[in-house]
């Protein structure tokens, strides 16, 4: 029996639960029983070669695309996957953040944070001074912004691209998402933008959410996360914690997985 998850419900072990999922579109089999869980304040990496499955995989939990068979548990609470779709997400707390795809270019960070979430007061008009207000929160204590010349009146296009991911970042968690996914956020990134990026991962951990950090870059997912999930042919096919493989180890892992095809 399908039932929808109580989002009040404290005692739950996992946020999120795949059991047999398994995806099709027409000949290929995209996904291959596909089985993992995500608990709380858990980092998890995954990785995988182009075609992998990782899209897929992503696009069925978040409500994209429904899967061909298996089950899916929020807060370990079966969900209708008949119904199950992008707002249905939303609404059970988990949030995909993409690479330069999550803001407005042209408008203040304030905005930014309250799009489609506007804060109105009893005549229906949009509460600017609240909204400015929980922005700036967030900026300071949610996602640790204290740099100069960087405030809630600043537009986007002023920000570098790890201080984008940081804002996109710290939006998910004030909303309260549980699990917030991250779809490579350090592509193209120097260097110190790529520090600012695994910290604020680091930051979703520490508030107490689950991250599903996709990522080609093996040394920067290596660094944050709890487990490393390799995907391969739509398949599982390594779950492993990052002391138990160093990144040239990981490395040669993926180069054998190529050869055996």
């Amino acid at each position: 029996m399908n039932a929808e998850p109580d989002q009040t419900h404290a005692a739950f072990r996992h946020i999120v639960r795949m059991e047999g999922v398994q995806k099709y579109f027409g000949a290929v089999h995209a996904l291959r029983n596909i089985d993992l869980a995500i608990g709380r304040n858990e980092i998890v990496g995954l990785i995988g070669d182009n075609g992998a499955g990782k899209s897929t995989l992503i696009k069925v939990l978040t409500g994209v695309i429904q899967p061909s068979s298996g089950r899916i548990y929020v807060r370990d609470q079966e969900i209708n996957l008949a119904s199950h779709s992008v707002g249905h997400a939303h609404a059970l707390s988990i949030e995909t953040v993409y690479q330069d795809k999550s803001l407005g270019e042209k408008q203040p960070l304030w905005r930014n944070f309250f799009v489609g979430r506007q804060i109105t007061n009893r005549f229906g008009f949009i509460n600017i001074r609240e909204e400015k207000r929980i922005a700036q929160d967030i900026l300071l204590n949610t996602i640790g912004f204290r740099g100069v010349g960087i405030g809630v009146d600043s537009n986007v296009k002023q920000l570098s691209g790890g201080e984008r991911q940081g804002i996109a970042i710290g939006r998910a968690m004030h909303f309260n998402s549980d699990l917030i996914i991250l779809d490579e956020p350090t592509v193209a990134l120097a260097v110190k933008e790529v520090r600012k990026v695994l910290d604020f991962v680091r930051r979703i951990k520490a508030s107490g959410r689950a991250c599903i950090y996709i990522e080609h870059n093996l040394a920067h997912v290596h660094e944050v996360a709890d487990r490393l999930l390799v995907l391969d042919r739509g398949e599982i096919v390594a779950d492993v914690a990052p002391k138990d493989m160093t990144v040239p180890e990981l490395t040669e892992f993926l180069i054998n997985l190529q050869h055996n095809r």
